[in-house]
């Protein structure tokens, strides 16, 4: 098959490489002006039975990926089949392998494989978290874009929960990265995943793989034989890292970290510990605090010792007067520029604080209470939905405003879902706009600062339910199950019947398919959230329209959004964190206003007035005056 013009609606520019099924074509799709990949396999190429087992494996590709958007995977598009091949549209990638990286000699620091590794896991474990598994986790199938992000590319052998396609006794994988339980060819899970990324880590950080020689002797390494300690070849690596990669690369499972998060959160100490062991003898260990005059550009003198750091550098302690009522504003963007427009337009109102370095803005908040966090979302140490995620767990009060352009839809749902993001500002932004906007996080924190809720438990039954907004009630059938009765499952087919059904029941989460009456629909979550904000929203969609996503998320502010298809599991999840922050916010009112939306920005109309007369009969009704 000669390559073709067009392939449905992508015209096709050329070939990009050789994929692991087949050939990766340059494509453009011409309705929304973005380039795309496309993964293609000639049907007439193969035997009928080896074509089955392939088309099988690249169907399955095409659904594991196709449910996952998240900032550190190659973003799935679209599918297509034709009598002559098959084809995966997908995120184009501007960057090469690691692979092709090692190949042509390129080393990395230290710095620099945390950030790898670490956004590595942090794509790994989302793919998990919606029951996938890759199984074949190696340096050609892991993606640096120029701007030094992570992208996981490539699964075609991954492993779906509800999928019986691969079964007990199959050996798959890349002998070099592969974990004992593959070679045994038993029941694999993501821990799997987990030894493969661990094996590259070893190989970045000393320059050599850490089971080598034919497939033979590797698996014989593999299961017996225990790797020198990274220290042993990289002089600059602490102890701590000895350990951690210990446990990463164990032979029985129950041994090594459990979860994607685990393994990230130890492998960052050991970083940092190995950072600490690198530098000259006499310069501070930077765990306790490290010098802000490099670490963070403070543009206030806080000289009034309401709390000190016991730590001092020079001659000057590091100083923070709790007594002081101005709020405190950390900004992070790796563009020196941005951060000093932004310092020149905050520094008369607010204490400006402000760093290149995600992991150092993180070490600043263990600290020090931050009242609003503005970050940029593409940095080359620190993606902003991993520093948000980070800091929301830290700093739960902390307002945090996402600096991001809106093309990258993967990163804006990622930081909704992880980081709980109050506002996103496009750049270039508006200075009144920004300015506004942060007055209003200011406000906010402020309030909340002193605000206390104690974690609550879904009580075995609650009054308060769930409505699901679905033309065609599959996702009113699956939420019922997974309720099980904890509280009422109410369905509405459309925005009118959902309006009519609000006024007669208690509504704690809004399950809302938002390609089910699209426009009406979308008013109706934005307008609901300004006069009822306690009420949480989970938006599901194919996730194709950014401006609608980011639509969302700054008038509705939604609680979470899916992609379909739906992980069951995820979704579970995900109500029951929605209820049990619906209760929090009944413990605790004043938390609602972290989720209020400003009128002026939502054009009424007809059908918003219709929408807002019916919305005014609830104000207060279930929960309480707002």
């Amino acid at each position: 098959m000669n390559t073709p013009e067009k392939i449905g609606k992508y015209e096709v520019l050329g070939p990009l490489g050789t994929g692991g099924m087949g050939v990766v074509l340059k494509g453009w799709d011409p309705a929304i002006a973005r380039g795309v990949a496309i993964k293609s396999i000639n049907k007439t190429l193969h035997q009928k039975d080896d074509l089955d087992g392939l088309m099988n494996r690249f169907r399955q590709e095409a659904q594991a990926v196709g449910r996952l958007v998240h900032p550190s995977i190659v973003q799935i598009y679209d599918y297509l089949e034709d009598n002559h091949g098959a084809y995966i549209v997908m995120e184009l990638v501007n960057g090469k392998t690691l692979a092709h990286h090692l190949a042509e000699g390129d080393r990395y620091d230290i710095n620099e494989v945390g950030q790898i590794i670490t956004q590595l896991l942090d794509g790994i474990g989302y793919a998990h978290a919606q029951g996938v598994v890759h199984r074949d986790i190696k340096p050609s199938n892991i993606m640096i874009n120029n701007d030094g992000r992570i992208k996981i590319n490539d699964f075609g052998i991954a492993h779906v929960e509800s999928s019986t396609l691969t079964q007990v006794g199959d050996i798959l994988g890349t002998p070099h990265y592969m974990s004992p339980e593959q070679f045994l060819g038993v029941n694999i899970d993501g821990l799997t995943d987990l030894f493969a990324i661990g094996v590259i880590a070893y190989e970045l950080l000393t320059g050599k793989r850490p089971f080598t020689g034919n497939a033979a002797t590797v698996m014989q390494q593999v299961m017996n034989v225990e790797p020198s300690k990274p220290s042993e070849l990289n002089v600059q690596l602490s102890p701590m890292m000895d350990a951690v990669m210990h446990q990463a690369l164990a032979k029985k499972k129950e041994d090594r970290y459990q979860n994607a998060r685990a393994f990230s959160d130890a492998f960052r100490e050991a970083i940092r510990a190995s950072l600490h062991v690198e530098a000259p003898v006499g310069v501070p260990n930077s765990n306790t605090m490290m010098n802000f005059s490099r670490m963070l550009n403070a543009d206030s003198s806080l000289t009034n010792p309401g709390t000190q750091d016991s730590s001092q550098y020079g001659n000057s302690p590091i100083t923070l007067d709790s007594s002081i009522k101005k709020a405190r504003l950390l900004i992070v963007d790796d563009d020196e520029r941005i951060l000093t427009a932004l310092k020149s337009l905050f520094r008369q109102r607010y204490h400006v604080f402000t760093t290149t370095d995600g992991n150092k803005a993180l070490e600043f908040l263990r600290k020090y209470q931050m009242h609003v966090i503005i970050s940029d979302q593409r940095m080359p140490i620190m993606l902003g939905v991993d520093l948000l995620r980070q800091s929301r767990e830290i700093s739960p009060r902390s307002v945090r405003i996402l600096l991001t352009g809106y093309s990258d839809l993967a990163s804006i749902v990622g930081s909704i879902n992880d980081g709980e993001v109050y506002r996103f500002i496009n750049k270039p932004w508006d200075d009144i706009a920004l300015q506004t906007l942060v007055a209003e996080g200011v406000t906010i924190a402020l309030e909340l600062a002193d605000t206390t809720s104690n974690p609550i438990g879904l009580p075995d039954k609650m009054e308060a339910g769930v409505m699901v907004i679905d033309q065609d009630e599959e996702i009113y059938r699956v939420a019922r199950e997974l309720i099980g009765g904890k509280c009422p499952v109410i369905y509405a087919a459309d925005s009118d019947t959902a309006l009519e059904l609000l006024t007669k029941h208690e509504i704690a989460v809004i399950l809302a398919d938002v390609e089910s009456g699209h426009a009406k629909l979308t008013s109706l979550l934005k307008l609901l959230k300004q006069e009822n904000p306690q009420i949480l929203t989970i938006v599901v969609t194919k996730a194709a329209d950014s401006e609608l996503v980011i639509d969302l998320i700054n008038q509705a502010q939604v609680f979470r959004i899916l992609s379909k298809p739906l992980s069951v599991g995820l979704l579970k999840g995900q109500l029951h964190a929605a209820l049990q922050r619906y209760l929090t916010y009944k413990q605790t009112p004043a938390l609602t206003k972290m989720l209020r939306v400003d009128p002026p920005t939502i054009t009424h109309g007809t059908v918003g007035a219709r929408i807002m007369e019916s919305l005014k009969t609830l104000r207060g009704k279930w929960f309480g005056a707002n």
